[in-house]
């Protein structure tokens, strides 16, 4: 059974940081594989935030978040990163984390009908 447990949210004021986790465990990974962090706030699509794929080994970010948003992955905890710099009300959404085990293109790693495999979210409220 594959779990993706997500941690790290909380309630912060704007300007303020988070770093959220993503621990991947109960299957092994393929050659090829995309990990990425989606948002959902109420009322709204779920939409890509960043992105790591295994092959070329390049992060794709949102535009919305490039240069406050860093994503980095640990492979020997199959695990993933998300630190969140300069957070704004805007940020207030449930994050997730999902993964699948194909190298998904720069476009397709925005889709979420493309992973097969999500965490249950965690909360991330900025207050202004």
């Amino acid at each position: 059974q594959v779990r993706l447990v997500e941690s790290g949210g909380g309630s912060v004021q704007a300007g303020g940081s988070l770093r959220l986790s993503c621990v991947a465990a109960g299957y092994t990974r393929s050659k090829y594989w995309t990990m990425t962090w989606f948002r959902q706030a109420p009322g709204k699509e779920r939409e890509g935030v960043a992105s790591f794929v295994s092959d070329d080994r390049r992060t794709y970010y949102a535009d919305s978040v490039k240069g406050r948003f860093t994503m980095s992955h640990d492979n020997d905890n199959d695990a993933v990163y998300l630190e969140m710099n300069s957070l704004k009300p805007e940020d207030t959404a449930m994050y997730y984390c999902a993964t699948d085990n194909r190298a998904l293109g720069p476009l397709a790693v925005w889709s979420p009908p493309n992973y097969g495999y999500w965490g249950q979210g965690t909360q991330v409220t900025v207050s202004s």
